[in-house]
């Protein structure tokens, strides 16, 4: 493992490239790698297992569980919750060769782009395809395929996701201006401007 400055935890098994920002107070466990030029923000934490591909931008607080994958071209916000065995996707058309069989090489695909952003949630085992983002405190359903733009608050369910409803930023699913669980939604709701 490179010498880091060392305000953060990084389990011995962890393998962490060269060029990579980890903010203080992260944590890192078992077997994650972060590629270079990957960037994680403060108080984050990365479960085992984790992969972290080159230049991938995370947020402060975020909370990245049991082996997901996040690839180039992702970026997520603050405190974004991504759970296990996620996949956030970067190529709509992939190919190991080319039609003479030739492997593709660096630079012969295009990066597709996924933008996460702050406070949204991502069950278990869900697939983000590129081109996607996920609107703030937006929450994906476990084993959800989003394959278009999420709105914020939105729920999102399904093969493909579909909206299913809107939740509120404690993550309960709300369909009035007043949520069961914490009381009045934000004013930036979208129930609110209906």
């Amino acid at each position: 493992m490179p010498a880091l400055k060392k305000d953060f935890y990084a389990h011995e098994s962890a393998l962490i490239e060269n060029d990579v920002h980890i903010g203080a107070g992260s944590r890192i466990w078992h077997h994650v790698h972060v590629r270079t030029g990957a960037r994680l923000g403060e108080r984050c934490i990365v479960g085992k297992g984790v992969y972290i591909d080159l230049q991938v931008q995370i947020g402060d607080d975020c909370k990245i569980q049991n082996y997901a994958c996040i690839y180039h071209g992702t970026s997520l916000g603050h405190g974004v919750f991504v759970g296990p065995h996620v996949v956030f996707t970067n190529d709509l058309r992939p190919r190991a060769t080319d039609a003479q069989f030739a492997p593709m090489a660096e630079g012969e695909w295009t990066v597709g782009a996924s933008y996460v952003d702050d406070g949204a949630a991502i069950g278990a085992n869900a697939t983000i395809l590129p081109g996607v983002r996920i609107g703030r405190w937006a929450m994906i359903g476990a084993g959800a395929v989003v394959t278009h733009d999420v709105p914020d608050y939105g729920l999102m369910i399904g093969t493909p996701a579909r909206l299913a409803g809107w939740v509120c930023t404690c993550g309960s699913r709300v369909q009035s201006l007043e949520c069961d669980r914490c009381g009045e939604i934000p004013s930036d709701h979208p129930l609110r401007n209906r």
